[in-house]
């Protein structure tokens, strides 16, 4: 995959909808560029996707007890509908890590059981006084969920008739969804974790080219709800064959981790839920050399993976994350353009020196 074809399966994956619990759109995208090189694709009851790619050479038992998983999770961070206001005002909560500021004031979608509603994410107005609690806010700019809400312009009753209810997601409208290049980087929300997915779509297809090399089978486990629970990757780690999981994320470029926007993959050593295999980020950290690059070892403790959570839990014995650098994490998100490509050259890389 060329990086011309690759940037174009990212903004379409950017165009995906993908709130936690509800990550059709992206599913479906990636049903289809896996199926074009895995041996088999598969849905769990978890609502993961999986491609199989085998080991050629490999006796199948063997293949299959030294199978890898390499993790990217499908949703984004987005709003829940907590309630409806009489008026039809949606107050909404977040869903996954979020803060109103990760948005601002925007156009938004609401998910509703019959159609998308369009929207708006309201802060209020900026020209209000210290009687109006929420202008206070947004004027300290300390603005919390309870200070947002979102015009819809339909009634209470009407927003009903179109399954629009406690639970019901809200998402960043496709109208502020394409990305934008600035000079030799793409900005946009949601590369986390699009810009990851990519790379393991990309990686698919260069090991399906390169299996004689496997030593074990690979698995591309695309997961549900990272930005809740982790639980599609807790149910991954429990059903799938295997001991290693391999995380795919964002990494945030910040001094404290001493960090830099570049091609060169951050491999992480530990986060909040603990550390990493030792020998898996050793071996990261080396196969990313191999390919040229200057890999930057990070230890995060203001960040989680899949692959951590399933290594906390238990789930899995080892786990290692290789992530993509990343500005304004969880923001309006910016990536060299070419560092999916690098993600995915040293994720392969590693696979086939695999032992």
């Amino acid at each position: 995959m060329e990086n011309q074809e690759q940037l174009a399966l990212l903004e379409e994956l950017l165009l995906a909808r993908g709130p936690a619990g509800q990550e059709e759109e992206v599913r479906q995208v990636c049903r289809r560029e896996l199926e074009r090189c895995c041996d088999a694709v598969w849905q769990d009851a978890a609502d993961n996707l999986i491609g199989r790619i085998k080991a050629v050479g490999v006796a199948p038992d063997e293949a299959e007890r030294r199978t890898t998983r390499i993790m990217a999770h499908q949703d984004e961070i987005a709003m829940v509908v907590k309630r409806i206001d009489p008026d039809g005002r949606l107050r909404v909560a977040a869903l996954g890590g979020a803060f109103p500021v990760n948005f601002g004031m925007c156009p938004v979608d609401v998910m509703g059981d019959t159609g998308t509603v369009a929207g708006a994410l309201s802060f209020g107005t900026m020209h209000g006084t210290s009687e109006s609690s929420q202008s206070m806010h947004v004027l300290q700019g300390d603005v919390q969920w309870n200070d947002v809400h979102v015009i819809t312009r339909y009634s209470k009753a009407e927003l009903g008739e179109l399954g629009v209810r406690a639970g019901t997601r809200v998402v960043l409208s496709r109208h502020w969804r394409k990305p934008f290049r600035i000079r030799d980087c793409i900005a946009a929300h949601f590369l986390d974790d699009r810009a990851p997915v990519v790379a393991a779509l990309v990686a698919a297809r260069r090991l399906a080219a390169r299996r004689e090399e496997l030593h074990g089978d690979v698995l591309i486990v695309l997961t549900t709800n990272e930005e809740e629970t982790n639980s599609g990757a807790q149910y991954a780690a429990r059903t799938l064959p295997g001991a290693l999981c391999i995380a795919l994320e964002v990494g945030p470029i910040a001094a404290e981790y001493d960090t830099r926007l570049a091609l060169d993959p951050i491999v992480l050593t530990g986060d909040e839920k603990g550390y990493y295999t030792k020998r898996v980020s050793d071996g990261l950290l080396r196969a990313a050399s191999r390919c040229g690059y200057c890999p930057q070892p990070a230890l995060m403790p203001g960040f989680a993976s899949d692959a951590s959570a399933v290594l906390g839990s238990g789930s899995a014995p080892q786990a290692g994350c290789l992530a993509i650098p990343t500005e304004n994490t969880h923001g309006y998100e910016v990536i060299m353009q070419d560092a999916m490509q690098a993600c995915a050259e040293t994720l392969v890389e590693y696979l086939v020196s695999l032992q």
